[in-house]
């Protein structure tokens, strides 16, 4: 039998309680994966001009600018008062002075999955619609605020992307220029991952750590891949001291845990009672 009051029951009693439970969390940011998505669509505006003219408002690109700054500024202020961390607006301007080196290095992402991807009609549709160059220049842009040591908001950022993309870039990883991740969904690429340049990754490959604990905070986890890498859908590297070697090619659903010398190429054998039988032979067969 319940033994639960009316009072109990009462709105201001419930508020209350939840309100004791609310002051665990000390001050709070404000910020949301809403107001980054929005964050986001306004930093892409300034770096390609597909997402400017998509806008229809006419803004030069110093006016984005300018809005972008202030926009960055509220968001990193918040952030950074009480740490010991620099001025919230020098952090700002350092960031905008980046944008012209992310916005290069993602041009060569973009090229580099144009050149690389049949389905591709144009540079133009690869930056609009493939969900591994959204998550890549998320990562871009979280990467050089987590450089600049901007807390919080970098991770988000990423996490925005993942969360639209499947695509889960850490922005402590390390990545080289004209990275290309197709098709996207499931793609894991950990915190003190290192990746080369001219890195392709398919669908579902995850470079991991082999051990998560806590003790392992400082430590590489996570793999590095060297220059001109093929990393095919589902496979999955493990480990901060495993190296992947340049021009190597690694198959679909491989399990890597020791590192792969350069110029090898890794394959999933299937056990031997792996047959393909003809379904209409089978059918004669049993006739």
């Amino acid at each position: 039998m319940s033994t639960t009051s009316i009072s109990d029951t009462s709105l201001e009693h419930i508020a209350a309680k939840l309100q004791e439970h609310h002051q665990r969390y000390g001050n709070l940011t404000g910020l949301s994966l809403a107001k980054i998505g929005n964050l986001l669509k306004k930093t892409a505006a300034v770096m390609f001009p597909h997402y400017a003219v998509a806008e229809g408002d006419d803004l030069s690109l110093q006016a984005r600018l300018e809005l972008l700054e202030q926009e960055f500024y509220l968001l990193v202020d918040s952030l950074c008062k009480g740490k010991d961390i620099g001025c919230a607006r020098l952090l700002v301007q350092g960031f905008l002075s980046d944008l012209p080196t992310i916005a290069e290095n993602c041009f060569l992402d973009a090229q580099a999955i144009f050149d690389s991807d049949p389905a591709s009609e144009s540079v133009e549709e690869v930056i609009l619609c493939y969900p591994g160059f959204y998550a890549i220049t998320a990562y871009r842009i979280a990467h050089a605020l987590h450089k600049r040591e901007v807390p919080l908001l970098p991770r988000m950022i990423t996490e925005y992307a993942h969360q639209k993309t499947g695509v889960d870039i850490n922005p402590g990883a390390t990545i080289g220029k004209s990275f290309f991740i197709d098709h996207g969904t499931g793609v894991v690429v950990g915190e003190t991952a290192v990746i080369g340049n001219n890195v392709k990754l398919y669908q579902g490959v995850t470079l991991g750590a082999l051990r998560v604990d806590r003790d392992q905070k400082s430590k590489k986890r996570h793999p590095t891949i060297e220059d001109n890498v093929v990393i095919y859908a589902g496979a999955t590297i493990l480990g901060g001291e495993t190296t992947v070697g340049n021009n190597s090619v690694i198959g679909g659903n491989v399990w890597i845990t020791r590192s792969v010398p350069a110029w090898s190429r890794v394959m999933f054998r299937p056990c031997d009672t792996d047959e393909i039988v003809s379904i209409k032979s089978r059918q004669k067969a049993q006739g």
